[in-house]
């Protein structure tokens, strides 16, 4: 099994396009993983640092509703956070669809799939409404920039991540020895601790225990976040003395940041960790039953590297394993709708000029109706890759819906049907859908058709 075009294209890319040439060779692939990231200049996002409005603007147009004297002046203050908070979800939308933009015309598909996969490793989803717009900015800015770097600074930013932090209370967790818990009585909370250790890091079923949690809980007091102050380290919530996780001592003298990013850069490259990686790498972009020699290849690449993401990618895609013809996985439905959209060329134009409204409309609840509310997974482990929790009735319902209604409303004139299931499904489509393209009644049944056929599911 070799290095294919059509299923590089679709098993690690957001699918085909009549626009854009699929993937000429693994070194193609790795060169523009490597290479600038052309997409994200071309369709900007904002980055959380610099977004507007803030949490803490959120927080002072709150304040002066409650400090308004008169009804006037309350009435204003009213409009002043109506205002802020359409504005947010301008914000919102507009990320959306600059992200399908990107899926529609990068050649890099890959990175495309890998900032969606790593986003969702470290899923942090909002913890209310007001959070919600941040997410996309929040991706950029820390899991954007590192997926083809180290993995530990990727780990870093995301246990930094303000929406990290206030989805898994980490500001609740105070040292029951420092300053603040002696004084207060607050103690630990082990969220995070075990989710970096279970989730992110060593997986289920890796080399650590209890007593491995409770002290990692204790060395990473001190994290915590606020709207006005952003990210911060408290030495006064810390817990004192040093802690030994995985049988490794950090701290123990002056409390500072810099022992917990230690732990994380020893916890990056663990073999654990490195096997962790590879796997759920595999069981993503591959299949459900991983090549055990692929996903050891892997593992053994990514430590010999220093924990380098780049050389799991490269082990990956030039291990026979990863070319196996079937295709294993479906589509979840967001990679439904981005390789739809791909394969039909929307323009990006016609895409990122849609407000709020319309992007709910034709995308948001759309996808809610696939079963895949944006940015909303049910746990902090992700959204699911059996294909089972994709494949109901429900969902396939969504997703024939918007097959057949929503191409002709953002194309003036669609593709010939004939010529369509080509482009969406290369030069060997299945003889059914061929025939189904061929005898659809109208231009938009059969697109609608295709998109909907089984084929075109999976990746």
């Amino acid at each position: 099994m070799t290095f294919d075009p059509i299923l590089a294209a679709v098993r690690f890319g957001n699918g085909l396009s009549p626009d854009v040439a699929a993937p000429a060779s693994v070194s193609d692939m790795l060169g523009l993983l490597s290479g600038p990231d052309v997409a994200a200049a071309a369709h900007p996002i904002p980055i959380f640092d610099d977004l507007y409005p803030s949490q803490w603007d959120m927080r002072l147009a709150s304040a002066d509703i409650q400090n308004a004297e008169g009804e006037e002046a309350k009435a204003a203050a009213e409009q002043a956070l109506k205002d802020m908070r359409a504005e947010a979800s301008e914000v919102w939308a507009q990320s959306t669809m600059q992200q399908l933009s990107r899926d529609v015309t990068t050649q890099d598909g890959m990175r495309e799939r890998l900032v969606r996969f790593w986003a969702d490793h470290f899923t942090a989803p909002p913890t209310n409404g007001a959070w919600r717009y941040h997410v996309f900015p929040m991706i950029e800015q820390r899991v954007r920039p590192h997926i083809s770097g180290r993995f530990s600074d990727m780990l870093r930013a995301a246990v930094m991540n303000p929406l990290m932090i206030q989805y898994l209370s980490q500001t609740h967790s105070i040292g029951p020895g420092s300053e603040v818990g002696q004084r207060t009585g607050r103690g630990l909370n082990e969220n995070m601790a075990r989710e970096v250790l279970e989730l992110h890091t060593l997986g289920a079923g890796g080399s650590y225990t209890q007593t491995d949690v409770r002290e990692f809980a204790e060395l990473l007091t001190g994290l915590t976040y606020t709207a006005r102050r952003g990210f911060s380290y408290e030495v006064n919530k810390t817990e004192p003395g040093a802690e030994v996780v995985l049988g490794q001592s950090y701290g123990g003298g002056e409390a500072t940041l810099d022992q917990v990013l230690v732990a994380l850069d020893d916890l990056a490259v663990h073999p654990d960790t490195a096997r962790h990686l590879a796997q759920k790498l595999v069981v993503h972009f591959i299949g459900p039953a991983p090549d055990p020699d692929l996903v050891a290849t892997m593992a053994a690449r990514y430590l010999d590297s220093g924990g380098q993401l780049i050389a799991l990618y490269e082990a990956m895609l030039t291990h026979a394993a990863a070319w196996a013809p079937e295709l294993r996985r479906v589509k979840q439905p967001f990679g439904f709708v981005a390789a739809s959209l791909r394969a039909l060329a929307v323009p990006a134009e016609e895409l990122t000029g849609k407000d709020y409204r319309v992007v709910a409309r034709e995308f948001f609840r759309p996808l809610t109706a696939m079963g895949q509310t944006i940015h909303q997974p049910l746990g902090p482990d992700g959204w699911a890759e059996e294909d089972e929790a994709w494949i109901t009735p429900q969902g396939m319902a969504g997703r024939i819906t918007w097959a057949m209604q929503m191409p002709e409303r953002m194309l003036d004139r669609l593709p010939d049907p004939r010529d369509f299931v080509f482009h969406a499904l290369g030069p060997n489509p299945p003889e059914a859908v061929i025939f189904a393209a061929h005898a659809a009644e109208t231009v938009s049944d059969g697109i609608g058709l295709v998109l909907a056929s089984s084929a075109f599911q999976r990746r």
